[in-house]
This record gives C-alpha cells, structure tokens and sequence, in this order.
C-alpha cells in the first residue's frame, strides 16, 4: 500500500514482529534479573525460604564495613591495572608487526592469536593450571633450563604472583580481540599519507609518530574503554584457575558475589544483590565514559 504522498508505508507490525523474541529474551534474562537483584539487596534472604526480612540498606551497610569487600575492589582494581594496559600495548605492537611489509605469514599468525578468543574461558583456566604446575608444568621446566629461576614457583598458589600470573593469562586470551580492533583502526588510514612521507625522507619512527599516532587516537580511546569493560568480566577463567585464593588475593568482585550467593554454607542472596548491584553501577559508568568517548573520537575524525 502507498500513502497520498507516494511513499511506502513503513510496516511497523513486521518490524515489531521480528523484535518480540529479542526483546522478550532481553526482559527475561537482561532486564529482570537486573531490576530483581536490585529488589533483592533492600532484604536478608537465603534464597529458600519464600521471602526475606526487609533491612532496607542494610546489606548496603554492611558491605562498607566488610574488609573482604574492599579486598575483592582492590584486586578487581589492581588486575585491571595489570591486564588493560598489558593488553592495549601488546595488541596494538602485534597490529603494527601484522600490517608491515616485514611480517611473513601473517593469516596463519593472526589464526594463533584468535584462537584463545574462541575458547572459553574455563577451558583456558583449566589447561593454564597444568601449564603452570610447579611440578611437571612447561613454565617452570623453561624458566629452570634458562636458569631465570633456582627453583620452582607455584605462580598460580603464591600470594604475591598469582593475580599478575592470572592477567598474563587473561592478555595472552584476549589479545586477538584487541588485534583485529586495531588492524581495523589501521587499515583505515590511506596508504598515499605514507607515500608522501616516505617521499619527503620520513623514516619509519617518523611516519609512526607524525602519521599513524594521531589519527589512531581516537580509535585507541574506544579501544582501551572496551578493554576496561573486557576486564571486569573475568568470572569463568578467574574461578578456574585460583578460585579466589590463595588467601583471597584473586578474589575479584564477580568471586565475591558468587561466594555469598552460592557457595556459603549459608547463602546470602540479598548481600550477593547488594554487592552485585555496586558492581553493575561499575558497568553503568564505564558505559557512559565509553560513549562520551566515542561521542568525542567521532567529532575528531
């Protein structure tokens, strides 16, 4: 059918048809979850018995006052410290190497650094807790026969290397995501910028610095907000591989959580909600920043 303009009918009924199963999945699962764990953090329940004990922000309260809830912000805070800019540089110096002329074999290299993307990440804690064994582990048997180490280290059982060793593991993951980012960003400035450079005597650091910096910057702005958010879902490679220990120096909030939600002896629902709905503020202002800052790498280019 045509309107009295001439133009086509937008057929929203159609449109809507096909939105329902998503936006029914997202209330489901997304939406309500969300707002009930919300609900959830205003009472004292267990999750058996058919309700709670209203305490209003009491969980609230009482979260500020738990040294353990400090402790997993700080880890939470000390592995992003670790692992984002690990992550940001390694994958952008990879990019660099992959678009150069010098780089042989550059499909099968960027196969290798995909492939721990699309394996999940208990698979990955898993394999990585035999990798460094301190027994019969390769990491240690290499460090030994390259005498960097007089003895074997349990990286993933000492308080003081596993949670460094955990964002090693976790870059060495997620660094193929970083990668196609990046090489994306890359391919998008013209090749005749890099002509004219070498035309007028500029050598490589000179391009890099006068060429390919500046207008990666507003592509680099989006890239380390993503991996900042990357970086606070570590849930199934962080359980895995240390479980929160040793003494809680990888308990990282999303462990927190799920200790008091599941694995107490005495499940605490409503204190789990409370420190969940925190973390999911986290995500709320991480989101934000990371759309005011594409708002503004836009208005750049």
């Amino acid at each position: 059918m045509k309107e009295r303009n001439g133009c086509n009918r937008v057929p929203y009924g159609w449109i809507f048809a096909f939105l329902a199963p998503t936006l029914v999945l997202f209330s489901l699962y997304t939406l309500y979850p969300s707002v009930a764990s919300v609900m959830y953090s205003l009472f004292d329940w267990n999750g058996f018995s058919l309700k709670g004990k209203f305490i209003q922000f009491g969980n609230y309260v009482e979260l500020f006052h738990d040294d353990l809830f400090w402790n997993s912000l700080k880890n939470t805070l000390l592995f992003l410290l670790y692992a984002v800019p690990g992550r940001f540089l390694f994958s952008l110096f990879l990019a660099l190497l992959l678009t150069s002329a010098i780089c042989p074999c550059k499909s099968a290299f960027r196969t290798l650094v995909f492939i721990p993307v699309v394996t999940t990440g208990a698979i990955i804690g898993t394999i990585m807790t035999l990798v460094f064994d301190p027994g019969n582990g390769p990491v240690n048997l290499i460090l030994m026969r390259l005498r960097l180490i007089d003895k074997k280290v349990f990286f993933l059982g000492n308080a003081d290397t596993a949670l460094a060793t955990a964002s090693i593991i976790w870059i060495w993951k997620w660094t193929g995501t970083s990668l196609v980012y990046w090489i994306a960003s890359l391919q998008s400035i013209p090749n005749e910028l890099y002509e004219a450079a070498t035309i007028d005597g500029a050598n490589t650091f000179q391009r890099f610095k006068a060429i390919t910096f500046p207008l990666l910057v507003p592509f680099g702005l989006v890239i380390l907000v993503l991996t900042v958010s990357d970086a606070m879902k570590v849930f199934d490679l962080m359980l895995t591989l240390t479980g929160g220990g040793p003494f809680y120096r990888t308990e990282v909030m999303e462990l927190f959580i799920y200790r008091h939600a599941f694995t107490a002896s005495v499940p605490r629902i409503g204190y789990a909600s409370a420190a969940a709905s925190l973390f999911g503020g986290m995500f709320i202002v991480i989101t934000l920043l990371q759309s005011m800052i594409r708002k503004k790498g836009k208005e750049q280019r």
